[in-house]
């Protein structure tokens, strides 16, 4: 049964994050929580002036159930995915990893909120939402030290002590890790199905890492197809042109899943990887930040990258495919990266 626990999971999760956009889309349309286009971005983007935005909360659904739903089936049959909880440090590991993307879903949550119901554009303030990122990422990491988190595994080393000496490092560095990558999956989500579709890839590639035993752990592995098959369930409505955005809800969301799955198998370096387009939309930023300080002009036609290819002329569906292709080859290093690593 062990076998067919993230099909399980991914087909629960399609199923769930699919079907619950005939219900919520709708109620979104009722409630008029529609996205407000900024005119800072592509100007063909005011189109879209309207689009019902927290479709997160489809994601969310289908993540969280489709998990419940594997666990539950692994312990009506005593399988291995159950049995993992009897271990503290897997069962804290997942469970606190859940704990940390739901809220940073819930932080996303409120700056829709504050942008769509209260009519503030910019929703929360900047250190408003550093503070509480940084709170939730550090209350993270003190949960994965009490559930006996000692050590992390570099590819071409092994495992590395982090409870004293130089290891101690990890811990400062993980709470920027976590709080990075989290804002670098928001930065992603910037065209219709971008975001979703880079995390689908991204999903698919830890579910077959823990699958095939590079870095065994069954909860992660389920955890993994679940959110993969939500990813697809929620691209049937994301996709080009978008029905409804995934909103500051969903992308923080999935910014905190693939962190939580990244340290659920004490890998979190196999991110640099697997999100490199996460990563490189957020340098982007930074990158078109520092030069415009230092010389006034623009180094990119705008920021975070897929912009760019927008403004050079690139339809947003061949933007989704290159970012897609390259998330796969990072991926596909990942792999090559764990086998020989």
């Amino acid at each position: 049964m062990d076998k067919y626990m993230p099909v399980i999971a991914a087909a629960v999760a399609f199923l769930v994050t699919a079907l619950s956009g005939y219900i919520i889309i709708p109620f979104l349309h009722k409630l008029k929580f529609g996205q407000t286009i900024l005119d800072i971005g592509p100007k063909w983007h005011k189109k879209k002036q309207g689009t019902p935005t927290m479709g997160g909360i489809m994601l969310v659904l289908g993540v969280i159930f489709a998990f419940l739903c594997a666990f539950t089936v692994s312990a009506l049959n005593g399988g291995k995915m159950f049995g993992e909880f009897k271990d503290l440090r897997r069962t804290g590991t997942v469970i606190a990893g859940i704990v940390m993307a739901l809220l940073m879903a819930t932080i996303g949550f409120i700056d829709d909120y504050i942008k769509v119901v209260k009519k503030r554009n910019l929703g929360l303030t900047a250190k408003q939402k550093t503070f509480m990122q940084l709170f939730v990422s550090g209350a993270y990491l003190l949960t994965l030290w009490a559930c006996g988190v000692k050590d992390t595994f570099i590819p071409f080393y092994g495992d590395l002590d982090i409870s004293k000496g130089f290891g101690l490092l990890f811990w400062p560095i993980a709470l920027m890790f976590i709080y990075g990558f989290t804002n670098a999956v928001n930065l992603t989500d910037g065209l219709d199905g971008l975001a979703s579709s880079v995390t689908l890839i991204v999903a698919c590639a830890f579910m077959l890492i823990t699958g095939a035993n590079m870095a065994s752990s069954y909860s992660t592995n389920a955890l993994s197809a679940a959110l993969a098959g939500a990813c697809a369930g929620f691209i049937v409505w994301n996709a080009y042109p978008a029905k409804v955005f995934m909103g500051d809800t969903g992308s923080m969301f999935l910014g905190g899943m693939v962190v939580a799955i990244s340290f659920g198998i004490n890998r979190p370096i196999l991110l640099l990887l697997a999100g490199i387009m996460y990563f490189v939309e957020a340098i982007s930023v930074m990158l078109q930040v520092a030069y415009y300080k230092r010389t006034k002009k623009r180094l990119f036609k705008m920021a975070p990258l897929h912009h760019h290819f927008e403004m050079s002329g690139w339809h947003e569906q061949s933007v989704v495919l290159l970012f897609s292709i390259l998330t796969l080859i990072g991926c596909i290093l990942m792999f090559i990266l764990v086998r020989f690593g």
